[in-house]
């Protein structure tokens, strides 16, 4: 078979032939249809990812959309680092998977599953998500920043404050459901709308990430309200230099959200809501549709368009 291969750590994966998956017990082989290049997927093909094993070669991809053995057409999640989803076959274990209703899209249902899980998991099982929240988030101009906008507000938010770096597409997220927009850097005006929030869905992390933790800390109104500060991406960095007094002097508590602090029981468990919310279109997110034999072309560029999810075609 053929498939999108990473030979190299930090090269552009190619399009070449590729030994077939050997199902393990309980996996089935399954011809797949289109799968996302999630920041997941990059942070995999460059080794740099916090579970990689740093074999190659490897195929990436950790999620997708493809033809089971029975005929049904599914989503479906890969649990390998190293036999990965973008690839015309791959085994795949059928209980991490869900049917696509009618009619959905595969290339909709690939770009969007894992963005829309990122913030989805992390309000339904990292914290206690309070009725009417007032919710940040931090790095909302990205795909999985955009799909938490509307995630928030599907989960029942009263407020969402949307902030990122870019400012052209900040505009647009009223249109998915923000109620504030506020550039990532206007540390004044983000302490000044987001004083008393209940959740920060922080994307950023790194310098900008703990620049707004302490602008929002000491402009809250009561200290000790509780604030849950969920860490889900690190678009600025993997390190933040969090003062010990803004966790001393209030209700702020800092957790994680992805693979590894949220069992994959949880992540199957919301799989058909979230597929169904996207089918239908409650849930949208821009997708670029690439045939993978034009990996090498499209890697670097389909991602400097950030908001648009790569999707590869098989």
């Amino acid at each position: 078979m053929f498939a999108v291969v990473v030979n190299a750590f930090g090269a552009a994966p190619v399009w070449q032939q590729f030994a077939e998956p050997e199902p393990l017990s309980g996996e089935v082989v399954v011809d797949v249809v289109a799968a996302g290049v999630h920041p997941r997927v990059r942070s995999q093909a460059a080794g740099s990812h916090y579970t990689s094993e740093g074999s190659l070669p490897l195929i990436p991809g950790v999620d997708g959309v493809g033809r089971f053995p029975d005929g049904t057409m599914r989503y479906f999640a890969v649990g390998s680092d190293t036999r990965g989803s973008i690839a015309q076959r791959v085994a795949v274990d059928p209980r991490a998977s869900v049917m696509l209703p009618d009619g959905a899209d595969p290339v909709a249902i690939a770009a969007a599953a894992n963005p829309v899980m990122s913030s989805w998991v992390a309000l339904r099982h990292r914290i206690a998500f309070p009725l009417d929240a007032r919710v940040l988030i931090l790095g909302a101009t990205g795909a999985a920043g955009s799909a938490a906008v509307q995630v928030a507000k599907h989960l029942g938010a009263a407020q969402v404050i949307a902030s990122g770096r870019d400012t052209a597409r900040l505009e647009g997220l009223p249109a998915l459901g923000a109620d504030e927009i506020v550039p990532l850097g206007d540390l004044e005006t983000i302490g000044r709308v987001a004083a008393d929030v209940d959740v920060v869905l922080d994307y950023v992390w790194g310098r900008p990430g703990a620049d707004v933790m302490r602008a929002v800390v000491t402009a809250r109104t009561m200290r000790s309200s509780r604030l849950d500060w969920i860490s889900i991406g690190a678009s600025a960095g993997q390190d933040a230099a969090i003062p010990s007094a803004a966790l001393r002097s209030s209700g702020l508590t800092i957790v994680g959200s992805g693979q590894g602090s949220v069992g994959r029981s949880a992540f199957v468990e919301e799989l058909p809501e979230i597929v169904g919310l996207i089918a239908d279109g409650t849930i949208v997110s821009a997708s670029t549709a690439v045939p993978a034999t034009d990996v090498e072309a499209a890697w670097n560029a389909v991602s400097e368009q950030g908001a648009s999810r790569l999707v590869l075609t098989l």
